[in-house]
């Protein structure tokens, strides 16, 4: 055996005893007559001794070690000298004076040092990955990652859930992001697609009877970029028959309960906080609230109405809102600055922002139009305290709250307001339908696959053929069986109960204007199917990798996926994607025309 422990497994205990050790020299200090080296393996470190009066040839070839270099050591455990010791890591009170080591494995000099204060660039990180995931912080992550994707496991077997696999290879159905396409050479002129889930797959397994299904699986979609989104990711995937949304949102309760219990000790609070997606979004301006901190949006319509600010009447009478936070701490802002967070807020597509300092007393060019008793009622309803600023945006309603949503964010990122800990909530009663601007049509806010609530199952059947097109139509008051679950500002998974009807499904599809041919070349496999004694059944999946981003406190995606993608989907490691082989190409009947 090379190693009788880890680095970090070595305990006082051991003491006297003669023990062997492998790892990378992390660090190397030659003291004259001793010569030490840190010792890392993926556990932690532990300083290692070499002293020619224990072997003077040991001693010599250790001149030689480097960073990163890989070693077999074989000494005697000591406790350090009394005033040496390092409280800063696990092994800091022992060390291993060394009889006999070899070196297993020499390192080129490297591009940047393992150092956690290092500061070295994002993609210099990703190229040379393999030496970047031996930094601490990345193997701390994925150490979490791994007890975290266990405690699941574990959870949904004790609960009855069978792990079952889904294809990677399969068909096309677009509705939401682009495919990742793959063309079969064996059926020339054909392609299959990644999954963007396993979404009609385990429906399908509903179907066939498992009524518990789980899959921790890889899921694909070829959409923009940004910090917590990556082209492949995984996903906590769970469907289960006979259930009601309730008994879905209590089971990943439970689980999450026990996730942050078993791998960071914390007890979470359950049962989560629960808003409509109308509450959500007129207190917050979106539907993955950041409850970390208040400063909620507040409809000052009936407070300002008949005020002499003709802005805000005018848009009023013409069926707008005028809306309101507090910008917290802002007071202090100059004039310049008020104009830099006003071309901000018209970046997220306001026409203006108008604003009112609390700054002994109250002081804005708008101030004029609002008599003392209306400043004081908005001051009230805001929150606002000395020092702070009040922000307005009039505008529709949509367009107000998501504007004051996302200054929202930027205000407690810029006084740093927000709580520690982790803020959970279930977002519900979802629209069923949004209207697509670009499209002309209705098209599905989760998926097409998602069952209206009870209350609107009627509506839904009997809604004539021209309300499909019309974007004032009473399509866009149907609310779905959906919950969303929120943590600290982000989505971290979405489900659904699932339709079980062949009627309900195709009336779906003909609302989202699928043609019947379109439906039977997309779904067809899967409409047929319903029609063979389907279940009452839903689910949910919940993105693993934002969870362990969120969970190990990550800034990205990019450290808690192992090889992950830039924003423009490039792997500086592997170089992918690259050219292929013209014969490759010609293997799959491919010309290029580029």
């Amino acid at each position: 055996m090379w190693r009788d422990k880890y680095c970090a497994e070595i305990k006082e205990d051991d003491i006297g005893k003669e023990i062997r050790l492998c790892g990378w020299v992390f660090r190397r200090r030659d003291h004259g007559g001793l010569i030490f080296i840190d010792l890392r393996d993926r556990t932690g470190i532990i300083q290692v001794v070499f002293s020619p009066e224990i072997s003077e040839e040991m001693h010599k070839k250790a001149h030689s070690l480097r960073s990163e270099y890989v070693i077999a050591v074989k000494g005697t455990l000591k406790r350090r000298p009394e005033g040496t010791e390092n409280p800063e890591i696990i092994t800091g009170n022992i060390e291993l004076w060394v009889k006999e080591f070899e070196i297993l494995s020499t390192s080129k000099p490297l591009p940047f040092q393992l150092d956690e204060k290092t500061e070295v660039s994002e993609i210099l990180r990703l190229k040379y990955r393999y030496l970047d995931l031996r930094r601490e912080e990345m193997q701390r992550n994925f150490q979490l990652r791994h007890r975290i994707t266990m405690a699941v496991r574990n959870f949904l077997d004790s609960k009855g859930f069978i792990e079952i696999e889904t294809p990677m290879l399969t068909k096309s159905t677009p509705e939401g992001a682009r495919d990742f396409l793959v063309p079969s050479r064996l059926n020339p002129g054909t392609f299959y697609a990644l999954p963007q889930s396993p979404q009609l797959f385990k429906q399908i397994l509903m179907i066939s009877g498992f009524d518990r299904y789980f899959q921790i699986v890889r899921c694909f979609r070829d959409e923009d970029l940004r910090a917590d989104r990556q082209p492949e990711f995984t996903q906590i995937d769970l469907e289960m028959s006979f259930v009601k949304p309730d008994h879905i949102i209590e089971i990943v309760e439970e689980m999450l309960f026990k996730c942050f219990k078993e791998v960071l000790g914390i007890s979470i609070e359950i049962p989560f906080k629960r808003l409509t997606y109308e509450e959500a979004f007129n207190k917050y301006g979106s539907d993955k609230p950041d409850l970390r901190f208040g400063l909620e949006i507040q409809d000052i319509s009936e407070v300002v109405k008949n005020s002499h600010f003709k802005v805000f009447v005018d848009i009023i009478e013409r069926g707008g809102v005028v809306k309101a936070i507090c910008g917290k701490g802002l007071a202090s802002l100059s004039r310049g600055e008020i104009d830099k967070l006003v071309a901000l807020a018209q970046s997220f597509g306001a026409k203006g922002l108008a604003w009112i300092k609390v700054k002994n007393g109250f002081e804005s060019p708008i101030v004029k139009f609002f008599s003392e008793g209306i400043l004081r009622e908005i001051s009230e309803r805001v929150g606002v305290e000395e020092g702070d600023m009040i922000l307005f945006v009039a505008d529709t309603n949509s367009i107000a709250c998501e504007v004051l949503g996302k200054l929202r964010l930027e205000i407690a990122e810029r006084v740093a307001i927000k709580n520690e800990g982790f803020y959970f909530a279930w977002i519900v009663d979802f629209p069923l339908f949004e209207w697509d601007q670009d499209e002309k049509r209705f098209v599905s806010m989760h998926h097409p696959f998602t069952s209206p609530k009870d209350d609107d199952l009627e509506k839904l059947l009997n809604m004539p053929e021209e309300a499909f097109k019309d974007p004032y139509s009473n399509v866009k008051d149907l609310k779905a069986k959906a919950y969303d679950i929120v943590l600290n500002g982000y989505e971290i998974g979405g489900g659904s109960i699932r339709i079980h009807n062949a009627e309900i499904q195709e009336q779906i599809f003909k609302i989202l204007g699928i043609s019947e041919q379109e439906i039977k070349k997309r779904f067809g496999f899967f409409v047929e199917a319903l029609k063979y004694g389907t279940p009452p059944h839903g689910g949910i999946a919940l993105g693993l990798d934002r969870l362990v981003m969120i969970m190990t406190g990550a800034d990205s995606l990019r450290d808690v996926i192992a090889f992950p993608k830039t924003q423009k989907a490039f792997c500086p490691l592997s170089e992918a994607p690259t050219e292929v082989d013209l014969k490759q190409l010609k293997d799959l009947h491919i010309k290029l025309d580029i």
